[in-house]
């Protein structure tokens, strides 16, 4: 009995956190309007000569972390192929 009233009290608690943080979500299609927002629209080009202003952030103003990111695929890429190879001949 005491597990099941544990349970129900957990899931009020984390529907609660849940329907908060969702209160606190903008509407969607409607920005922010950071100044770091206004401020990529206005010079990606200029400063990154892509004309995508997505592309010149994922790899000219976050470069090191797109790199890192490559890094950690590589070697989740190279571990899985380690675990499947086959091991001598018998």
């Amino acid at each position: 009995m005491k597990a099941r009233i544990f349970f129900l009290i957990s899931i009020l608690v984390v529907g609660g956190l849940l329907w908060s943080g969702l209160q606190a979500v903008h509407p969607f299609g409607l920005p922010n309007g950071t100044p770091m927002d206004d401020y990529f629209i206005a010079n990606a080009q200029g400063e990154a000569a892509a004309n995508n202003v997505v592309t010149s952030i994922v790899f000219d103003y976050r470069g090191f972390d797109t790199l890192g990111e490559g890094a950690v695929l590589f070697t989740a890429v190279i571990s899985v192929a380690a675990l499947f190879r086959k091991r001598g001949h018998n």
